[in-house]
């Protein structure tokens, strides 16, 4: 299983970025997936996460703003981020748990500046 995410940047707040996370070496259509984040000197957290139906579940930090999605077609897992905030610099991280392991990609920087 690998999972490659993109899409990281510096931004003002206000502004948006769309983070994607490709997959590969696995059943992407029965995986759930979700995304997570690690601000520095804390925690990785739980951003959203999405069934392999499609379903959707949000952190209250990001409810409204953030939209989590998935095309089958491309194996690959988004996320679109709208008006950011600066509490929203982290690393983001991609994983999914396949066949009792968990899996996680390499993260991708996300910066948000006042």
């Amino acid at each position: 299983v690998q999972l490659q995410a993109s899409g990281g940047g510096s931004v003002q707040a206000g502004e948006s970025l769309r983070l994607s996370c490709k997959t590969s070496g696995m059943n992407f259509r029965i995986a759930g997936l979700a995304w997570y984040r690690q601000a520095p000197e804390k925690q990785r957290d739980l951003v959203a996460n999405v069934s392999s139906s499609g379903t959707a579940n949000y952190d209250a930090a990001v409810e409204g703003r953030f939209t989590i999605s998935r095309d089958y077609s491309r194996n690959t897992m988004w996320l679109q981020m709208d008006n950011l905030k600066p509490e929203d610099t982290a690393v983001y991280y991609c994983n999914t748990f396949y066949y009792g392991r968990q899996h996680w990609g390499r993260g991708t920087l996300v910066t948000v500046s006042s």
